[in-house]
């Protein structure tokens, strides 16, 4: 442990020196450079003074939240200006060299940093910054409606044009801002839906953060073919240290409660089937499966008295269940959805043309609709936010579902 922090400040010290290079590059006045030096110290001493107070019996809070926006705040910036600085001391190093073995007489190996680099460096790391600013600011609460037409060859006829919204990762405890919670559930009953979806994540970690919420989300409507949800994997507790196992137990029950109180039905490796004239479809609810968050689903017995031809509907929070398991399942899974990545709450996304995130490399299903083997499985970039207490590029979603019979669109 001892070893990574030095080689974290060692990493930290080098980001500062060369940060402070750029500014005193662009500008002389002593006043300026003072203040930024005392700026960084005191954000530095003030994040590190946070997280080594950090409680995990106690988990996050508004104030770890507001440390590690902050150290994003500071640090990304701070390695754009890094990383352009270094591109042109490997430039000045090279012209050094050649101008040395040219035996051309010189004060200095190394040329002079050029105030025109500076200049750029500091108008690329505003980048980062004033992006992570809006995110923590506006982007959280900036909630989009995803509309999907998926096409199916076996949806029973009356399902045709049958419309689903789903929602997912709520992570209350996260919330901050009644108002806009508010504004997310009117536009959720504005989708006209028949069928309301939740793939898990109601909490971060404790059952009493949706406390204050309760109310708001019993907003919801009814809906005529019913709400149900699923578990995610931060809704285990099993990201705090606990005084007792007794007492981890007593909040998993309370936070399974915490459905019924707003008016889901959850499901736990189980089926429900719900009906639409002569017709049926099946929703299937797992608990969490993820490959490096705990296997507790289990697909087989959720899909007891299923039928491989009966048409189903799965909610798994996290994709990688679907990866490894799910579509290649003999029940025949038509249509999976999940969430649990978030798009890594911070990416570049242009609808229809280009998407990135840092996720794309831990999970080969990410964000959006992806069909493979003739399924669909659909990863929600969530509701609410964790950790990082904002989102860039990667915005939150409500995502709605027409099904329409015909020849999948891959």
């Amino acid at each position: 442990m001892g070893f990574r922090f030095l080689i974290l400040f060692v990493i930290i010290g080098i980001v500062e020196l060369y940060a402070f290079q750029a500014i005193k590059t662009v500008t002389k006045s002593k006043w300026i450079l003072i203040s930024y030096l005392v700026i960084s110290v005191v954000a530095i001493l003030f994040i590190s003074y946070q997280l080594l107070k950090f409680d995990r019996s106690v988990g996050q809070t508004k104030m770890t939240m507001v440390t590690l926006g902050l150290l994003l705040l500071v640090l990304l910036p701070k390695l754009v200006l890094t990383l352009t600085m270094l591109m042109e001391d490997v430039l000045r190093f090279m012209m050094g060299t050649v101008t040395h073995f040219m035996g051309h007489n010189s004060d200095s190996f190394l040329p002079e940093r050029r105030k025109f680099v500076s200049q750029v460096a500091i108008g690329l790391a505003a980048v980062p910054f004033l992006s992570l600013i809006y995110g923590m600011t506006a982007g959280k609460y900036n909630f989009k409606v995803i509309k999907q037409t998926l096409f199916f060859p076996d949806l029973p006829d009356a399902f045709e044009g049958f419309k689903v919204t789903q929602i997912s990762d709520i992570h209350s405890g996260s919330f901050d801002d009644e108002e806009k919670i508010r504004y997310a559930i009117d536009l959720i009953n504005e989708q006209q839906s028949d069928l309301l979806l939740f793939t898990g994540d109601i909490v971060n970690a404790k059952a009493d953060e949706m406390h204050p919420w309760i109310d708001i989300f019993n907003g919801l409507k009814k809906y005529e073919y019913g709400k149900f949800s699923v578990l995610g994997n931060h809704d285990y507790g099993e990201y705090l240290d606990w005084k007792s196992l007794e007492a981890k137990a007593e909040n998993f029950v309370a936070i399974k409660d915490l459905h019924r109180q707003i008016d889901f039905k959850l499901l736990l490796n189980e089926n429900i089937k719900i009906k639409k004239g002569s017709d049926e479809i099946a929703i299937i609810g797992v608990e969490n499966w993820g490959k490096h968050f705990g296997e507790f689903g289990n697909i087989d017995k959720a899909s007891e008295n299923i039928n491989p031809a009966d048409f189903k509907i799965l909610m798994s929070h996290d994709p990688s269940h679907w990866e490894y398991i799910v579509k290649k399942h003999p029940k025949n899974i038509q249509l999976t959805l999940s969430g649990h990545t978030h798009g890594m709450q911070f990416g570049i996304e242009i609808p229809g043309f280009f998407k990135w995130s840092l996720a794309k490399y831990m999970y080969k299903q990410w964000a959006g609709l992806y069909t493979e083997f003739g399924r669909y499985v659909y990863v929600n970039r969530g509701f609410g936010f964790h950790a990082y207490p904002g989102r860039v590029g990667i915005m939150p979603e409500i995502t709605v579902f027409e099904l329409k019979k015909g020849n999948i669109v891959a």
